[in-house]
């Protein structure tokens, strides 16, 4: 009998669960919204629906499916199979393996950057990688290590904060998780969007402010356009972030070693802009022994790396049991 795995990729606003064969093919998915309102018990009972309706979807039975990999927001506990803590949901300290228990199939828990990282190398830029990092590059800034093809998880399954290094230790900018100088404060989308605002606030010469009828909305996508018009400081501003993105690369290059960082996230979409800052500054702080060996891609998957990385956490939790 031929077997199965299932993905989930659990969200604040959506559940998208995929069915897959072994050797990665996706055969069906399911869409549901999540309504976290409703409770830890709604949410659980969705996530549960989903399986079975992307089962019954390609008219399997649920006995075919040797595993299912889980994807959430936020820190996890894989051996006690438990969620710490989920941005939006009600499933704070919810052991998860154990509510799912009653599908009668292994449940394998991951935080959604490490899935996302574990998508991209089964699926999409990384498939070729042994050592890899995957940075989003988005709202904040996240990512997931890859040493020898396998997720590391550090101590406490944390490793991957990679958006909370200290870029600049004497920075004002305060970062989500209390500390100064963050990566993620200085070198996300969320950044690029102050710079920005602050700028057109303080009355710098620039088109950024015409684009737009409120600097509340000035974003990343605003400030490209301002940069395609050749404004001056709209160049500057992707200099100053390129140059920060470069640094945190460096850093990761100088201590991992990897032979491929897969970029993703919403800034990837301008990387045409800042890919030249970023390689000057990888190449100006990072050793060269180690540079020569690294190639940074953009990530492939796009708004399946969830479900596709849950998917992928199942697949290489059961393709070391065969």
């Amino acid at each position: 009998m031929k077997e199965y795995v299932v993905g989930v990729d659990l969200g604040g606003t959506k559940i998208l669960t995929a069915i897959a064969d072994l050797e990665g093919n996706i055969l069906a998915r399911v869409r549901k919204d999540t309504e976290a309102q409703k409770g830890k018990d709604a949410v659980i009972q969705k996530i549960k629906d989903t399986i079975y309706e992307v089962v019954e979807k390609v008219d399997l039975d649920l006995s075919q499916v040797k595993g299912i990999g889980l994807g959430v927001p936020g820190p996890v506990n894989i051996k006690e199979g438990s969620i710490k803590h989920t941005p939006n949901l009600d499933l704070d300290n919810v052991n998860i393996v154990e509510e799912l228990k009653d599908l009668g199939i292994a449940v394998f828990l991951e935080n959604d950057a490490n899935a996302a990282a574990l998508g991209e190398k089964w699926f999409g830029a990384g498939k070729e990688a042994e050592n890899m990092i995957y940075v989003t590059i988005s709202t904040g800034i996240g990512g997931g290590i890859i040493i020898n093809k396998e997720i590391f998880h550090g101590a406490g399954d944390a490793a991957g904060e990679i958006g909370h290094m200290t870029i600049l230790p004497d920075s004002e900018i305060k970062c989500g998780c209390g500390n100064y100088g963050c990566w993620e404060a200085i070198a996300s989308g969320t950044a690029l969007s102050r710079m920005g605002r602050e700028a057109v606030e303080a009355g710098e010469e620039t088109l950024i402010g015409d684009l737009v009828t409120d600097s509340s909305e000035i974003n990343g996508e605003v400030i490209a356009k301002a940069f395609e018009k050749d404004d001056k400081l709209a160049k500057e501003i992707l200099d100053r972030l390129a140059s920060y993105i470069g640094i945190g690369m460096a850093n990761l290059i100088n201590i991992f070693n990897p032979d491929t960082i897969v970029v993703g996230g919403g800034v990837s979409y301008s990387w045409s802009l800042i890919e030249d800052g970023v390689t000057s500054e990888i190449n100006k702080r990072a050793m060269s022994s180690l540079t020569n060996n690294v190639e940074v891609v953009l990530a492939e998957l796009g708004s399946d790396v969830g479900v596709l990385g849950a998917v992928a956490t199942a697949l290489s939790e059961v393709k070391l049991e065969i």
